[in-house]
């Protein structure tokens, strides 16, 4: 079993147009910049990202929504100190926002990775966030019913990998990365130190049996 790509146009050459794709990261760490700029090399449009938040400047997420090819944004932070293209792509009607709080985020891809139908949530109760969703008291106290998040690709960033897909994460680059690769149909994941031998199994934190493709690809975060 081999999982290795040549490069990270190889890895992303299956995302089509119209696809769900989440992007790892949070701030600036562990946001796989080497897939995201092939993903633009490679032109798929009308996606709909799914991530901690919307970019900043001219790297990252911002690229893709700088060149029009996200349809709809999935995040908890939208503005943020930079996001200058969601802002200016937001306010011409070009792009769609959904905002979920982080915490419910994480939930909803980790449910969807591991094959929860749902789950109740007090965040969000009694505000606009709840409109449209089932809620339910429980023991005195409001929820609101969040179902799981799936994407049809996952973009990753670590620190280190093995041809069988095994990853580990530097520091706080291990943040939504381990979720959202149990979360989405395929997988791939870009690494700053690839090996032919195995990982150590007590330094793995994403298994290989959730990456579909692996590469390396030397910058961090």
């Amino acid at each position: 079993m081999d999982k290795r790509q040549k490069d990270p146009a190889c890895s992303v050459a299956p995302i089509a147009d119209g696809a769900t794709v989440m992007i790892g990261g949070f701030g600036s760490s562990g946001i796989p910049l080497g897939l995201i700029d092939a993903l633009l090399e490679h032109g798929a449009t009308g996606l709909t990202v799914v991530s901690n938040n919307a970019g900043a400047g001219n790297t990252g997420i911002a690229k893709l929504l700088k060149a029009g090819k996200v349809a709809k944004v999935i995040c908890s932070y939208p503005r943020t100190p930079g996001s200058i293209w969601f802002e200016k792509r937001y306010e011409a009607g070009e792009v769609e926002l959904e905002v979920v709080p982080q915490g419910t985020l994480a939930e909803r891809i980790r449910a969807a990775g591991a094959g929860l139908g749902g789950f109740f949530t007090p965040t969000g109760y009694g505000t606009q966030l709840a409109q449209g969703k089932e809620t339910r008291l429980i023991n005195g106290r409001g929820y609101v019913f969040e179902e799981p998040l799936h994407a049809d690709f996952a973009l990753l960033r670590a620190e280190r990998g093995d041809r069988f897909g095994n990853l580990s994460y530097h520091a706080t680059a291990r943040n939504f990365n381990p979720v959202m690769a149990m979360a989405a149909r395929h997988s791939v994941a870009e690494v700053r130190h690839l090996s032919d031998q195995p990982l150590d199994p007590e330094h793995v934190v994403t298994p290989g049996i959730f990456v579909n493709g692996i590469v390396e690809y030397g910058v961090r975060p």
